[in-house]
């Protein structure tokens, strides 16, 4: 009887607890042991309509895998949403020297023209750098890279823009901007901003 009620109140407290505390793995992060697949062959002399990927894969930044969110449990065997820290109130000396570094959330915003932008607060050359991985990992053709300015041309397509990285303070904005100089048309711009936004690795 004893062995009964001793079971019953086992399982009662398993049920309750659930198995997201007791970190079993549930194949949640399988994603990560994918391997590529060779396109798919046909026998020799046969006639096929041609195939293209409609959801082609990109091809990703190191820099991006980097410093790309962790969503895994303490153990690594199943995806986990980290719980939101505490901020701290004082902050040690090797702390503000990595703040110096750090890189806020982007912002989509326009000017007062109308123009996208994206604004975000932080060391311009660490925001640069992953302005840069994120172009990379969304398979956009970078033509070139300005060397004493934080400009980038960019094709899409079949047409030419180049993005920008304007700073004052620690205050950062991209913008999208014809071979010219002038602005790029908005809609064109919007959709390449949001989809770095989308995409920023940090």
């Amino acid at each position: 009887m004893q062995l009964r009620l001793g079971l019953a109140c086992a399982l009662s407290a398993l049920s309750l607890a659930g198995c997201s505390s007791l970190g079993i793995n549930n194949g949640s992060l399988d994603y990560k042991n994918t391997t590529s697949v060779e396109p798919l062959k046909y026998p020799e002399g046969s006639t096929v309509r041609p195939a293209t990927p409609m959801y082609p894969a990109p091809i990703v930044d190191p820099l991006a895998l980097k410093h790309a969110p962790v969503f895994e449990n303490k153990r690594g065997n199943r995806y986990e949403v980290p719980r939101p820290e505490v901020e701290k109130s004082s902050a040690t000396a090797s702390e503000t020297a990595t703040s110096s570094e750090s890189v806020g959330r982007p912002q989509l915003l326009t000017d007062g023209n109308g123009n996208p932008l994206i604004k975000i607060d932080g060391n311009s050359a660490t925001i640069w750098q992953y302005t840069l991985a994120t172009l990379s990992s969304l398979n956009h053709k970078l033509i070139g890279k300005s060397k004493n300015a934080n400009e980038a041309t960019v094709k899409i397509d079949n047409s030419t823009y180049v993005l920008k990285l304007s700073s004052v303070g620690s205050s950062n904005t991209i913008a999208v901007f014809n071979a010219d100089n002038s602005f790029a048309d908005k809609e064109t711009s919007a959709q390449l901003l949001t989809q770095i936004y989308q995409n920023w690795p940090a």
